[in-house]
C-alpha cells in the first residue's frame, strides 16, 4: 500500500487532512471512507490495506474536529457544523472525481460517517457507484439524541456490557478497545452539532426517494451494537430504502458483534463480505 497525504478545503475554510492509500498498480475503483465520531481515519489503515490489496485507491479524511484536521481542538465542528460535515463528503468526492475521472467511487461510512453518508446520498447519489453503511442506525433517533444540549456523551452505550474501560461497546476484542483508549485523538467529548436537525431528512420517505433506484447499498453491523437496536433499527433503515424503490439493498448482521465491526474479533469475515459486495457492485 502506497500512503500519501492531501488536504482539501471545506466550504467554511477548514483544511481537511486526508490519507490517500493506493495499490501498486492501476486502481480498479476508488473508495471514499468516512470515519465516525470521536476517532480518526488513521484507525482504518488495516481496512485500507485490504482495499488496496483488492485494487482500490482509498481516500480517508480526518473529518472536521477530528484527527490531524482538528490540530488538537477535538470535537470543534467549525462554522457550518453538521451540514458542513455532510458537505465535506461532497467536496472530497469532487476531488476524487477530478483525480480519477474514469473510476467509479464507492462511499463507505462508519457510525457518524454513515449518517453523513445517508444524508449526502439524498442529494448526490449520482456521484457514487455504491454505498456501504457500517455501524449505522435509523437517523431520526440519532438526530434527536445529538440535538440535546451540552457535550455529546456516548457513555450510555456501554451500559449493556461488563464495564472495564467504558468503551466495551466498541468491540469484543479487548486489545482493540485498549488501543482506542490509549489514543489521545479518540474518545473526546465533542461540542454539540449545530444543524444536526437536518439529519432527519434521511428518515423522510420523500427525501429517500431522491436516491437513485439502481444504487447498490450494503448495511453491515453487529447485532450487539447499541445503535442497531438488536437489528430492528437496521431492518427499518433497509426497508425505507427498499420502499423508496432501491433495488439492491443488502443487510448483514453479525451475531454477538458490537459497534466497530472492522475492529471486531470477526473483522476478517466482515472485511471479506464488504470486499465481495464492492467487487460485485463496482463491476456492474
Amino acid at each position: 500500500m502506497q500512503e500519501t497525504t492531501l488536504a482539501f478545503d471545506s466550504r467554511d475554510g477548514i483544511a481537511i487532512q486526508t490519507w490517500r492509500w493506493a495499490p501498486a498498480g492501476m486502481p480498479r475503483a476508488a473508495v471514499q471512507l468516512q470515519h465516525g465520531l470521536g476517532e480518526h481515519a488513521g484507525r482504518y489503515r488495516r481496512f485500507g490495506q485490504a482495499l488496496t490489496a483488492a485494487g482500490y485507491v482509498v481516500y480517508a479524511p480526518d473529518g472536521r474536529g477530528s484527527g490531524r484536521t482538528a490540530a488538537g481542538a477535538y470535537g470543534r465542528w467549525g462554522r457550518d457544523g453538521w451540514p458542513g460535515w455532510v458537505d465535506d463528503l461532497h467536496q472530497l468526492n469532487q476531488r476524487i472525481r477530478a483525480e480519477h475521472p474514469h473510476l467509479p467511487i464507492a462511499l463507505v461510512g462508519h457510525s457518524m460517517g454513515s449518517f453523513a453518508s445517508q444524508q449526502y446520498l439524498l442529494d448526490h447519489s449520482a456521484d457514487v457507484a455504491a454505498a456501504v453503511l457500517i455501524g449505522s442506525s435509523e437517523p431520526a433517533g440519532i438526530a434527536d439524541v445529538l440535538a440535546a444540549e451540552g457535550p455529546t456523551d456516548l457513555s450510555a452505550f456501554n451500559k449493556p456490557f461488563v464495564h472495564r474501560t467504558g468503551f466495551e461497546w466498541l468491540s469484543r476484542d479487548e486489545a482493540e478497545v485498549d488501543k482506542y483508549c490509549a489514543d489521545p485523538a479518540c474518545g473526546f467529548l465533542p461540542e454539540p452539532f449545530t444543524g444536526i436537525a437536518t439529519l432527519r431528512r434521511a428518515a423522510d420517505p420523500a427525501e429517500i426517494a431522491k436516491v437513485r433506484a439502481d444504487l447498490p447499498v450494503l448495511i453491515v453491523s453487529g447485532d450487539a451494537d447499541p445503535l442497531a437496536g438488536g437489528g430492528a433499527a437496521l431492518e427499518l433503515l433497509a426497508q425505507r430504502y427498499r420502499a423508496a424503490g432501491l433495488r439492491d439493498v443488502q443487510l448483514q448482521l453479525y451475531p454477538g458483534a458490537r459497534h466497530e465491526v472492522l475492529n471486531e474479533t470477526n473483522r476478517d469475515e466482515v472485511t471479506g463480505d464488504i470486499l465481495a459486495f464492492l467487487g460485485r457492485a463496482l463491476s456492474s
